[in-house]
């Protein structure tokens, strides 16, 4: 074997110890999870009124812009809110939603009504560390208007053994970060 072909080889064997080395420090379950849709299911409290609302990107990031249905609520109501995270880009689809239930301590949905008027959101269940975690919970609106709500599932995975997730959205990346148009009427 020639010098250069050698020095080609050892350095081939060295990158792929490297790599090896570094595949048992990388957690599958600390990366970003693929999420096509989002439902938003509204069940008006005192009634059987329920309504629901999907954001669908079944193509992801890049390409076909994604299809919203506009959030239309009624003013001064509380409603029971729950979401749903699917990957449709796979068939048949996956639902995302019992991946966040079970990894729970490393997930937080969050809602922002812009303006803050339109809609606040209590979440109704805790994580281990009775963290909330946003899945279910209680969505009050205010007067009528519009604006926006914008839905995001932040992936908060510990970091060095330690715990990130702290109760805010500040830590970790966006798993989805979806936004919906949303009237508020009398």
């Amino acid at each position: 074997m020639n010098t250069f072909k050698t020095t080609l080889f050892l350095a081939s064997i060295a990158t792929m110890s490297l790599v090896g080395c570094h595949k048992d420090d990388v957690h599958d379950d600390d990366e970003n999870e693929l999420i096509t849709t989002v439902n938003l299911k509204f069940s008006e409290q005192g009634t059987t009124n329920t309504l629901t609302f999907s954001w669908r990107d079944t193509d992801g990031d890049g390409g076909a812009a994604p299809t919203i249905q506009p959030v239309q609520l009624r003013a001064n109501r509380t409603y029971k809110l729950d979401v749903e995270f699917l990957n449709e880009s796979v068939m048949p689809a996956e639902n995302k939603t019992n991946e966040v239930k079970e990894e729970a301590d490393e997930h937080l949905v969050v809602y922002t009504a812009n303006p803050s008027s339109l809609l606040t959101y209590t979440a109704g269940d805790k994580d281990s560390r009775n963290l909330a975690i946003g899945l279910t919970g209680s969505a009050r609106t205010g007067a009528a208007g519009t604006g926006t709500l914008r839905v995001q599932l932040r992936h908060q995975p510990p970091a060095s053994g330690t715990p990130t997730k702290n109760g805010t959205a500040t830590p970790g990346s966006d798993d989805v970060n979806a936004s919906f148009s949303l009237t508020v009427v009398q």
